[in-house]
This record gives structure tokens, sequence and C-alpha cells, in this order.
């Protein structure tokens, strides 16, 4: 798991585990909070609702996986793969998507640049040549990524330029929400009800997203 002063120290998978359930969402504040006030950070709605948010797999599914990642995450990367085909092969699973850029400045430029290309559909093109890169990012590398994806970048730029006050609005609420659920890096996840502070194997995914079935009809 990448973090602010954590880098290098990855938690077990055993350990990510036994912290499922731990925290915010174990105590039901997700289910409680429809009543909550408006400005709540940890709102159902503001988590696994907000409009401005790019969701992947299934907008109807009956189990929804919230991630917060950061493009030079190694370890986002290496799992990206691993998720997209969990999600793929459960075919009822819907992944929110939040850019959470906590590794310098080219990570916000990457979020920044990937949620301007939403502005012409083409974020999830801007995602996935930014995750499929085994070196770290850099500005130009970022332009030559997105470039190649197929986004038109006189158009990211004006985007960059016109929406850039709602796309930073966007990102501190990503960021405020992680802090809120006591978040240390990336990757981090909400799986139904449970907090996920780390990185898990394709099994254990679909042994979190079966548990968190069975707690939902519960």
């Amino acid at each position: 798991m990448a973090g602010f002063g954590n880098k290098g120290l990855v938690p077990t998978r055993r350990a990510a585990l036994t912290l499922i359930g731990v925290g915010v969402l174990a105590a039901g504040r997700i289910t409680s909070a429809l009543a909550a006030a408006d400005d709540e950070v940890l709102t159902e709605a503001k988590v696994l609702r907000d409009p401005d948010t790019p969701v992947a797999g299934n907008p109807n599914g009956n189990i929804t996986i919230v991630e917060w990642s950061d493009y030079n995450c190694p370890y986002c990367r290496k799992l990206e793969p691993e998720l997209r085909q969990v999600v793929q092969d459960d075919g009822k699973v819907r992944l929110v998507m939040k850019d959470w850029p906590i590794l310098g400045p080219v990570s916000v430029t990457a979020a920044r640049s990937a949620l301007a290309a939403k502005f012409q559909d083409k974020y999830h093109q801007a995602h996935d040549a930014m995750m499929g890169v085994s070196s770290r990012l850099t500005e130009p590398r970022i332009n030559e990524l997105l470039a190649a994806a197929g986004v038109d970048m006189d158009r990211l730029k004006r985007d960059l330029a016109g929406r850039g006050s709602d796309i930073d609005a966007l990102l501190k609420r990503n960021n405020e929400q992680a802090e809120a659920f006591g978040f240390r890096g990336t990757p981090s996840f909400i799986v139904g009800k449970y907090r996920v502070p780390g990185v898990l194997s394709m099994t254990e995914f679909e042994q979190v997203i079966a548990d968190a079935r069975k707690a939902k009809m519960n």
C-alpha cells in the first residue's frame, strides 16, 4: 500500500482481512447516514452515489466496491487487472472509482487529467492508459499516454481550465472521505458495508463480495 509516510509498508493479506468490518462502516455509519445532516462527509449519497465520480462494472449491480487509488501507486497498478477481472466475472458489482492523488504533484496532475477526460467520455481510456504502465509517471508521459488513448488533448486543456474548480472539488471530497474512513494509503476500498484498507487477491475479493452480499440480506 502506498501512503503519505508508509511507502513500502504493505500489510499482509491476512492483516488486511482482519480489518474488514472495523471502523465507521461496520458501525453502521454508512447505512444510518441517510438521515444525517447534508454536510456529513460519509453519507451514502456522497460516498457511493457522487454523480461526478466515474463508475465501472455494472451500474445497477447489487454490491458496490469503492476504490481510492493513485496513478503512481505500484500496488494499484498491480491490483487493477485482477480487480477488473473479479468485477467482470461477477457481473453484479458496481465499481466506484475515487481518484486520491497522495503521492505528489504528478499524481495530482494525472488525477486531474483523467477527470478532465471524463467531459469527453474518455475517463476510462485515460485511467487504463495510466494504470497500465510500469514506470513512474511524469507530466510529459501523462500527455503521451492520454493522446495515444484517444483523448483530445486540446479539449482536455480547455476542460482543465474551464472545469478545474469542479475537478478540484471532487478530489477534495475524495480526500475527505478517505481520511474520515481512516485510510492510510492506496489502494483502499469499501466493499458493501466493509472497510478494506489494503491489497487483496482475487480469491479474497470474491470472498469479501460474497460476505458483503450476505450482510446486505441480514
